[in-house]
C-alpha cells in the first residue's frame, strides 16, 4: 500500500492518564481491540477495527498529565521540511522531528490559532488501515478556529491543497481538498464556545448507529456536546470522553438533506 499524499490525515493517538479506562470506554463506544503496549515507546497501544489499525492510546509522559485530547497526524514525504513550512508561516514546533523506530518519523506542531496537531513520515508504519465505512475507523476531522483567516493561511501554506468556501450564511466553513478528494474541514468557532475551550481539531470516528453510540459513551460518563444531528454527510454528533478528549461519531450510511454549494478559494 503507498503511503498516503502529503498532507493527507493519516494517523490519530491520544494520551489518556487512566489508559485501561479509556481502552474500556473505546473498546465499548467504538468497538475497538487493543494490541501489547510497546514498553520500548512509552507504553504506545495499537486500537483496532475490524482487525486494522485504526489509532492508538497512550499515557502521558512524566510532565505531560493535564486534560486528555485526541492529535490527528498529517502525511509528510519529508518531516524535516513541512517543519520547516510550519515555522516559516507562524506555527510551532513542540516536538522536532524524532525517528520512531522503523516505524517512521514524527513530529508535534501548534497552528497560528492554537489546534496542536502531528506530521508523520512513514517508515512501515503508513496510518490507519481500517477503510472508512469500517465501524472503529477514522472517519473524518475539522480544525475548530477562532481565527480562520491565519489557519486558512497556514494550512494552505504547509500542506499542498485546495480550498473551498461552504456557502452557509449559518457558519464559517472551508474544505481542503488534495488529489481531487476533500480531506480535511475549518470551522470557525462561534461565541457558543466557552472561552477557555481553545483551538483544537476534532476528530470523527465511524460507527454504524449514531444514537445507540452515543447513548452507550453517555451510559459511560462521557459528555454529550451536540447532536445527534442528521446532515448530507451522516449522522453525527460530539461528546467528550470521560477523561475530556473530545470527539464526534458519525453513521454514514445514514444522510439527510442536499449536499451544500461550495466556492473554490483562490
Amino acid at each position: 500500500m503507498a503511503a498516503p499524499s502529503e498532507g493527507t490525515p493519516c494517523w490519530a493517538d491520544a494520551m489518556f492518564t487512566d489508559l485501561e479506562a479509556a481502552k474500556d470506554f473505546y473498546g465499548e463506544v467504538l468497538g475497538w481491540t487493543f494490541g501489547e503496549a510497546s514498553s520500548q515507546y512509552g507504553n504506545y497501544t495499537q486500537a483496532y477495527a475490524d482487525g486494522k489499525a485504526a489509532a492508538a492510546v497512550v499515557p502521558p509522559m512524566p510532565g505531560q498529565e493535564g486534560q486528555s485530547q485526541w492529535c490527528l497526524y498529517f502525511a509528510a514525504t519529508d518531516a524535516a521540511a513541512v517543519a520547516g513550512r510550519i515555522r516559516e508561516n507562524g506555527g510551532e514546533v513542540l516536538m522536532e522531528p524524532m525517528q520512531v523506530g522503523e516505524f517512521g518519523t514524527m513530529c508535534l506542531a501548534r497552528e497560528p490559532s492554537g489546534a496542536v496537531f502531528g506530521v508523520w513520515q512513514a517508515g512501515t508504519h503508513e496510518g490507519f488501515e481500517a477503510p472508512v465505512q469500517t465501524p472503529g475507523a477514522y472517519c473524518w476531522a475539522e480544525v475548530f478556529t477562532r481565527d480562520p483567516d491565519r489557519t486558512d493561511a497556514f494550512l494552505s501554506a504547509v500542506f499542498p491543497y485546495t480550498a473551498k468556501q461552504m456557502q452557509d450564511d449559518g457558519m464559517d466553513f472551508r474544505l481542503y481538498d488534495l488529489d481531487g478528494s476533500t480531506v480535511l474541514g475549518r470551522m470557525r468557532m462561534t461565541d457558543d464556545f466557552p472561552p477557555e475551550v481553545p483551538s483544537y481539531i476534532n476528530v470523527y470516528f465511524t460507527v454504524p448507529d449514531c444514537d445507540e453510540a452515543v447513548a452507550t459513551a453517555t451510559k459511560l460518563g462521557a459528555v454529550l456536546r451536540f447532536g445527534p444531528m442528521d446532515s448530507p454527510f451522516g449522522r453525527f454528533a460530539a461528546l467528550s470522553d470521560p477523561q475530556g478528549a473530545n470527539f464526534s461519531v458519525i453513521d454514514v450510511t445514514t444522510t439527510a438533506g442536499e449536499m451544500p454549494q461550495t466556492t473554490d478559494v483562490p
